[in-house]
């Protein structure tokens, strides 16, 4: 038996080398063992040929029930392997859109002020926003649906039942979960060709920097006057251009912010915080549901133009929506010489 062994060996190691395939082996070792059991069944006992080729037939009836459970193990598992599909790299930011990315995107790239190369600009962009709230909700919602590339969310809350008046993002399912684990998931039904960084957090002095850093462009839709102030002087820092969003009962206010490129940063606009009393919340006096998904599409909008270059942005000018009386105005920003945020910033160019 070990001289038909060695032999069978040996045919392996000769089709190895001569590059055969695992089928054309498999059949020479079947015709190797179909000659061993001819041999076996065919021959007398003692016979001397049937002595080195094994001796008995039930010696090899337990050989051939070894190699049946082994082939059946390895063709089992490459039965698996085939039927589990290969995790998809992610796709590079500037490789080329997929036919689901085009229908996808169709709307977009027939623009003439967007078109494809816009659209892969969108898909390169790195976007932070600020809060996963009223403002939030729609921002997100839109950055996500349009193809931005890499959306960062910033927030340290939870869902709770007063949110849904307005907060589109989430639904009743969420009420508990973090705001930023509830905007990602949705954010990924929505659009699984977007990258989204959750950011649980409370931010402040200590951590804005390092995460601003990883963005291109800043989305501030928080509710108080302490951060925005701390948005704005970090964007202006790191030279990150600034679209801000706010809302109150029935009124909404949206601009670009951007010393860097000329513009005024948010303190030459509101250069200290009110006190406190001054600028109550939403919470003390209230908002109209469908206000933030206003004034949140008009950021969204305001960024994809920043981001595509169509248009002229909001840069300089303060848009102030009144959805009471169905009007919007313009108010004309310009950059304070003696602004404590950005007054010793250059402009590029």
């Amino acid at each position: 038996m070990i001289t038909v062994l060695l032999i069978a060996v040996g045919f392996l190691l000769l089709g190895h080398l001569m590059g055969a395939s695992w089928l054309a082996r498999g059949a020479l070792l079947g015709v190797l063992f179909g000659a061993v059991i001819a041999i076996q069944a065919t021959l007398p006992a003692g016979h001397a040929l049937r002595q080195a080729t094994g001796g008995s037939l039930q010696s090899w009836a337990l050989v051939a029930g070894a190699g049946l459970v082994v082939g059946a193990y390895i063709l089992g598992l490459r039965w698996l392997k085939a039927r589990v599909p290969e995790p998809a790299a992610p796709a590079a930011d500037d490789a080329p859109f997929s036919a689901g990315e085009l229908q996808r995107y169709a709307r977009h790239i027939v623009l003439r002020e967007i078109g494809g190369p816009g659209q892969q600009k969108l898909k390169a962009a790195r976007v932070l926003v600020m809060g996963a709230g009223g403002l939030g909700s729609p921002v997100l919602l839109y950055l996500a649906a349009a193809g931005v590339g890499t959306i960062g969310v910033v927030d340290d809350d939870e869902v709770s039942l007063s949110n849904l008046q307005r907060q589109v993002l989430h639904d009743e399912a969420s009420l508990g979960r973090p705001k930023v684990a509830s905007a990602e998931a949705r954010l990924k039904a929505i659009n699984p060709h977007v990258r989204v960084q959750p950011y649980e957090m409370r931010l402040d002095a200590d951590n804005a920097a390092a995460v601003f850093a990883n963005f291109d462009l800043i989305l501030d839709g928080t509710d108080n006057f302490a951060t925005r102030h701390l948005v704005n002087a970090t964007a202006v820092t790191l030279n990150k251009p600034l679209i801000a969003g706010a809302i109150s009962q029935w009124e909404g206010q949206v601009s670009l912010y951007h010393p860097g490129a000329g513009g005024p940063c948010y303190a030459c606009v509101f250069p200290e915080i009110p006190a406190a009393g001054l600028a109550p919340t939403c919470a003390e006096i209230g908002v109209m549901g469908a206000l933030p998904g206003v004034v949140g599409s008009m950021m969204a909008v305001e960024a994809i133009k920043w981001i595509t270059g169509a248009g002229t942005s909001l840069m300089g000018e303060v848009l102030v929506y009144d959805a009471l009386y169905g009007e919007s105005r313009k108010i004309r920003a310009e950059r304070r010489a003696d602004c404590a945020i950005c007054g010793a910033v250059k402009p590029a160019g």
